[in-house]
């Protein structure tokens, strides 16, 4: 299995990015599939959560502003971030859950197949 997480960069205040993370050798079709972040010096956390069926879940952080979405015939993950703020900058992870799952989940140990990560930087 293999991740790889794109779309990343710097961004003003305020400004929008969309991450994708491309899925080989795991079917988004099959799975549940999340987001994770590591701000400087913090933790890393679950941002958001998408299970097989579509239904989500986000850390309370990012309600309303992160948009977890996925192609199924693309295999692939997306976060839209809009309404950026300093406090979003981390490296961003792509991760995915067993096959067969039907839950979403923001919690790390779930997950079972991780990606490199994506910097996202928001500063003026």
């Amino acid at each position: 299995v293999q991740l790889v997480e794109s779309g990343g960069g710097l961004v003003q205040p305020g400004g929008s990015l969309r991450l994708s993370c491309t899925a080989s050798g795991y079917s988004t079709r099959r799975g549940p599939m999340g987001w994770f972040r590591q701000g400087p010096g913090k933790e890393r956390e679950g941002v958001a959560s998408i299970g097989i069926s579509g239904n989500t879940a986000y850390v309370g952080s990012v309600k309303g502003r992160f948009t977890i979405s996925k192609d199924n015939d693309k295999n692939t993950l997306f976060l839209q971030m809009n309404s950026l703020k300093p406090e979003d900058t981390a490296m961003y992870y792509c991760a995915a859950g067993p096959p067969g799952q039907q839950w979403t989940s923001l919690d790390e140990p779930h997950y079972d197949y991780w990606g490199q990560g994506t910097q996202v930087t928001v500063s003026s």
